[in-house]
């Protein structure tokens, strides 16, 4: 297998390439793996949006020479384009059937890591979401699944089972940030054999 030039780091809702987890895994990879392209796009709330910023920032990326990574949100995000692309991929604590989970939060939100910026969540976002959904679907590439049994958002069970082809570590404890997630970077680098 050729190493992977090209990392999409693809990060949750409501969150944004200032999250903990998107600038650590930034920093392992300016550090261990300077050769290798980082891109974490900031999504817009709409899935149906989100997913075409991706497909067109990825459409020249080498396809056997990419890997994806995504948290919450985003590993659901993650599930499709590696579904796309073919490629590998690493969710962690990922949304299994966001257009159940997040039929609450519509309307106004506030950004995790700026309160002052606002978006809504629209109605319409239930059927994106639900035109996204791959759990049918074989994977297409090799998954790595980075599980926390003490999420609180996301039930570990639920995230277990939807992923059964994968190579799964279970946290004992943890939380739905993955506050540890410095101590699985390396892991995850190794999975997707960055260059």
């Amino acid at each position: 297998m050729p190493a992977t030039t090209h990392l999409l780091y693809l990060h949750g809702f409501r969150s944004s390439p200032q999250s903990a987890k998107a600038r650590q895994m930034a920093a392992y990879v300016a550090a261990h793996h300077p050769a290798v392209h980082f891109w974490c796009p900031p999504l817009p709330p709409s899935p149906r949006a989100a997913m075409q910023q991706v497909a067109q920032g990825i459409a020249d990326w080498p396809r056997g020479a990419m890997a994806v990574v995504g948290s919450s949100l985003g590993g659901f995000y993650a599930s499709w384009v590696a579904q796309q692309a073919r490629c590998p991929s690493v969710l962690l604590n990922p949304a299994v059937d966001p257009a159940r989970d997040l039929e609450r939060y519509i309307g106004e939100q506030t950004a995790w890591h700026d309160p002052a910026e606002r978006f809504f969540f629209l109605p319409e976002y239930i059927g994106e979401l639900r035109a996204l959904d791959v759990r049918g679907l074989p994977p297409a590439g090799p998954q790595l699944a980075i599980i926390a049994k003490g999420d609180e958002l996301l039930d570990w069970r639920e995230m277990s089972g939807r992923y059964p082809a994968a190579q799964q570590v279970l946290l004992e404890g943890g939380d739905h940030a993955l506050s540890d997630f410095p101590a699985h970077i390396a892991t995850v680098a190794r999975f997707c054999g960055l260059a």
